[in-house]
C-alpha cells in the first residue's frame, strides 16, 4: 500500500517514483546543508532509488518538497508535491535546478510564513516573490521547467536554494531568527533525532 495522496492535478512529466524507503532527516547545522550542491551528472538507477527515498521520506514527513541534501545526500535534486495559489498540485522531480524570478514592476513579495522539514516546528514570515520558475533536468535527463505561484512558487525558491546551500534561515534578518530558533527548539520533542522514521 502506498503512502502517497491521490493523483495530483499536474504531473507534466510524469508521477514522483515510488517503492522508495522513508529516511532520517539531516538537521540544520550539518554541514552538507551549508554548501552548494554536487550536480548530478548519471541518470541511472542509483538517482531513480535516491528520488524514490527522497518522496517516501516527503510523505512520511507530510512536506510538499524535499531536496536530496535534507536525508543527508550532496546531490542537487529536489521533489515535490504542492498546491498553487488556486489550490492545483502539481508533482515533479527537478535535477541541477535554475531558479528564475520575476523582476522590476512584475515583482511582487509574499510574506508568509515558512517551515523547513530539516528544522522542524518552526514557521516564520520570509518574504519572497510570488511567482517563480524553475528549469532544470528530470530524472531521464529530460528539460524540465516548473512555473508556480502562492504555496508552489515559494517551494520551487526554497528547494532550489538548498540545492545551493541556502536554508530559509539565512534569509532572515537576526530577530526573525531568534524566533525560529525558539519555536524549533519548543517543537523539539515532537521532532527526535531519526524522524519521520523513528
Amino acid at each position: 500500500m502506498s503512502d502517497q495522496p491521490e493523483q495530483p492535478d499536474h504531473a507534466p512529466y510524469g508521477p514522483l517514483p515510488e517503492g522508495g524507503t522513508a529516511r532520517p532527516m539531516t538537521r540544520w547545522g550539518t554541514p552538507v546543508m551549508h554548501r552548494p550542491q554536487a550536480q548530478v551528472t548519471a541518470y541511472d538507477d542509483d538517482l531513480r532509488a535516491l528520488v524514490a527515498d527522497m518522496v517516501a521520506t516527503m510523505y512520511a514527513a507530510d512536506g510538499v518538497g524535499l531536496a536530496a541534501c535534507q536525508i543527508g545526500v550532496d546531490r542537487a535534486v529536489f521533489v515535490f508535491d504542492c498546491p498553487d495559489d488556486t489550490g492545483e498540485r502539481t508533482v515533479g522531480v527537478v535535477c541541477n535546478p535554475v531558479l528564475e524570478l520575476p523582476e522590476g514592476k512584475d515583482r511582487n513579495l509574499d510574506d508568509s510564513d515558512e517551515g523547513c522539514l530539516s528544522y522542524p516546528g518552526a514557521f516564520v514570515a520570509c518574504a519572497r516573490p510570488d511567482e517563480a520558475t524553475v528549469t532544470g533536468t528530470g530524472l531521464d535527463g529530460e528539460p524540465v521547467t516548473f512555473t508556480g505561484t502562492g504555496l508552489l512558487a515559494r517551494c520551487l525558491q526554497h528547494e532550489t536554494d538548498h540545492t545551493n546551500g541556502t536554508v530559509f534561515g539565512d534569509r532572515l534578518p537576526t530577530k526573525l531568527r531568534k524566533k525560529l530558533a525558539k519555536e524549533h527548539e519548543k517543537a523539539a520533542d515532537e521532532f527526535p533525532d531519526g524522524w519521520p522514521v523513528a
